[in-house]
């Protein structure tokens, strides 16, 4: 039996402030959102952000970021476009992902699954990206809706 189930049959009242609870539900949303994302489980990363549209060796040679075009060469002849600035600098553990993702890979051709890898991750930090602007929108409902602990 739940605590809430255990008070309702002791005759106490449980009152939900519905702000807290509405407050509660979308951040549990955003925070499942975010799993599955990390995990490449959404269903958001069937339609990548990116593209990898030039046929050649896949070798990783190089990883050069070109903020103008929004392209990342792994060669002199093949790169992946649709990458915006703060996708190619997003930071994890201080590590810039997507850079690191293809040092790890130089010397290398990528595979299908590889490409088809890293175009997830791409959108992968594109929608985390999305994410974190909503929770830093409504987080300060979530601060001012706290309760003081009394001791």
């Amino acid at each position: 039996m739940g605590l809430s189930n255990l008070l309702a049959s002791a005759g106490w009242g449980l009152w939900v402030d519905p702000l807290r609870n509405q407050l509660f539900q979308t951040m549990t949303e955003l925070g499942k959102q975010l799993v599955e994302l990390h995990l490449l489980q959404s269903l958001l990363l069937s339609q990548p952000k990116a593209k990898y549209p030039i046929v050649g060796t896949d070798k990783v040679e190089m990883r050069k970021y070109e903020e103008k075009t929004g392209r990342v060469f792994i060669n002199s002849q093949q790169y992946f476009e649709g990458i915006p600035k703060e996708v190619w600098e997003y930071r994890i553990g201080g590590y810039q992902v997507l850079d690191r993702w293809l040092k790890d890979r130089k010397g290398r051709s990528l595979s299908p699954d590889d490409v088809e890898h890293y175009l997830k991750v791409i959108t992968a930090i594109k929608q985390t990206i999305n994410l974190q602007r909503k929770i830093d929108e409504i987080y300060p409902g979530v601060e001012e809706s706290l309760m003081p602990l009394s001791m």
